[in-house]
């Protein structure tokens, strides 16, 4: 009996993603096995944009979600609320910018960094003042000006 005996016959069934005889696969090479792709999907915020968008049925103005809800924002920071006062000064002016405090060891590191500066000037024969220093330093890391004057 010859090794091509032994071998069982298939009639060319799947197994595990491939025929049973183990050297075809059961897709073919450089064809996709999902050609439409991943399903489309959208985020949260466009959840809430279209149910904003949307005229609510028993409003008897007709008026959109986004209107309806604008306008108890507006009542009830008219009526005190500091939180809704808060909501409309941030979507109508913008955040409000916050200082960063860098600690002293920021500050240290910098005052290091010009000390530096000056003594490798110093060691080329060059004169380097040390607002020049803060100056140059500046260029490449902004808020050294800030903690050192």
């Amino acid at each position: 009996m010859t090794t091509a005996d032994k071998q069982p016959q298939n009639s060319g069934r799947l197994t595990g993603g491939r025929f049973a005889t183990g050297n075809q696969h059961a897709f073919q090479k450089g064809r996709s096995g999902n050609p439409a792709g991943r399903p489309k999907s959208i985020t949260l915020s466009e959840a809430y944009r279209r149910e904003l968008a949307k005229v609510d049925p028993t409003d008897e103005h007709k008026r959109t979600f986004a209107e309806i809800l604008a306008e108890q924002t507006v009542l009830k920071a008219k009526g005190g609320d500091i939180s809704a006062l808060k909501e409309l000064a941030d979507r109508t002016e913008g955040k409000a910018r916050q200082t960063i405090t860098l600690t002293t060891d920021r500050r240290e590191q910098i005052e290091q960094a010009v000390d530096r500066m000056i003594e490798r000037a110093a060691a080329e024969g060059q004169t380097l003042t040390r607002e020049e220093a803060v100056t140059a330093l500046a260029a490449c890391v902004p808020e050294a000006s800030g903690l050192i004057h």
